[in-house]
Order: structure tokens, then sequence, then C-alpha cells
């Protein structure tokens, strides 16, 4: 891309950024009151709003724009994590979603480093396939809906347990929209891509047994849902993902 095409992207990611702050405090005095709460921004809200396709109705916080699973993944890092201890701590965001990400900069503790191959909102440009960091250099890795992203996922996954610190742990996410996990890499056409895999920039259905992919990447995986870190109430409340799993990786 030419220089001066990556700094107006560059630029319009920070305008973007700038604005949404400037908004979320009046989108909060707007929602003040509702039966549903959003962990990550702290808001009583009225409803969610809808969002994806298929359409979800009770998806996307009005204030801070997380989703289903942003909020699951929030309640895990504040209640079964050492995230918030205090401690310094090395954290890489893969593919950083605005809603947290805004959260995780404002993290005393946390030396905090975003990086995604086209988003020009992260921080750093980066293939996680190669990541550019010696071994054991991260504390905590956030990797969510990624994977099913890149085609050579395993050197990915060999990748992000490379950097992760022996101590440390990663918190790692994919779509399971298959009964076993399904890829063939003859798909390249867009429009064939979103017929067999669901989105148009996918190369694989995950399915539970991606789990296992994860652990021969050099993990030791723990299998979590949200109900696993929130009472019923409080996945009807945030809406959290119910039966979308999340595995908790620490270096094998």
């Amino acid at each position: 891309m030419h220089a001066t095409a990556r700094i107006r992207r560059f630029a319009g990611a920070i305008a973007k950024r700038s604005l949404s702050a400037v908004r979320r405090p009046v989108a909060k005095l707007l929602h003040a009151s509702g039966a549903h709460y959003c962990p990550v921004c702290g808001s009583n809200v009225r409803r969610f709003r809808p969002f994806g396709y298929p359409r979800r109705e009770n998806a996307r916080c009005p204030v801070c724009g997380s989703l289903e699973r942003h909020r699951f993944h929030w309640l895990f890092l504040t209640r079964q994590t050492n995230l918030f201890d205090g401690s310094r701590r090395r954290m890489l965001h893969v593919a950083p979603e605005e809603s947290l990400s805004a959260v995780f900069r404002g993290i005393d503790n946390l030396d905090y480093l975003s990086v995604d191959l086209n988003d020009p909102a992260a921080m750093v440009r980066m293939d996680i396939t190669n990541i550019n960091y010696p071994d054991e250099h991260f504390s905590v890795i956030y990797c969510s809906h990624v994977l099913e992203h890149i085609p050579d996922d395993r050197k990915a996954i060999a990748e992000l347990s490379r950097v992760l610190h022996r101590d440390g742990w990663a918190l790692i996410q994919v779509p399971i929209t298959a009964e076993r996990t399904y890829e063939d890499f003859s798909i390249v056409d867009p429009k064939e891509r979103k017929k067999h895999f669901g989105q148009e920039d996918h190369v694989r259905r995950c399915g539970p047994d991606y789990v296992e992919r994860i652990r021969s990447g050099g993990f030791e995986v723990q299998v979590l849902d949200a109900t696993d870190v929130a009472t019923d109430a409080e996945c009807a409340t945030m809406a959290l993902e119910v039966g979308a799993p999340i595995f908790y990786c620490r270096k094998r």
C-alpha cells in the first residue's frame, strides 16, 4: 500500500477512536436505565442492539459496542484470571476489538500491544504466523475470532505458544459452527467461502475438536462456557454468549 494511503487509513482510525471516546459517555447517559447490563463499560441499558447475519436481536452494547462474546470474556478475565492483580505484565491483543482495547489500554500494570495484519487501528502491523518478538515475551495473550481466518493456523498457534511466558496464559476463541472442523484450501472465491465457511474471509468451520489443534500447538487447554463464570440470571441480563466456549491456555 502506498505510504499516503497508509497514513490516511491510520488517521481515519485515530479519528474514529477519538469520536468513539466522545460518543460513549453521551450514549451511556441516553441508555442510563434498563434491564440489561454491560460489564465491559458498566452501563445499564434498556436493550442490546441487533447485530450480525443471521441477525441476533440482543447482541451489541449501544454504549461501547461489545458483543455477547466480549461480555463473556470480560467476566472471565475479571473473575477467573490475575489480569487485574496489579502485577506488571506484557499483553498481546490480536485483532483488537475497540470495546476491549480501550479498556486494556487504560490498565496501568499492562504493557499493552495490539497487532493486526490489516487493521490500521492496531498498534503494530503483524502476521501472527511470524510474531516478531522473542520466546516467552508475553504473559497474557488475547486472541478471539482470529484463527478461523488464517490458512496456516497451526503455525499461528505454535507462534502464540512460543511467545507466551511459561507462567502466563492465553484466552483463545474461535466460532464453533460445525460438528467437526472442516477446511478446504482449494476454495478461494469469497462467495464460495461464505457458502462453505459462513463468512467470505473465513477459511474453515471449527468444531469442538478444534481444541485438539490448539493442544497440539503446545498448550494445555481448559474449555469454559459462559455458565462456568456467570449465573443463569447474569447470562440473561448481560446477554452472554452461551454454548460458545473459550479456550483458557497455558504453556505445556
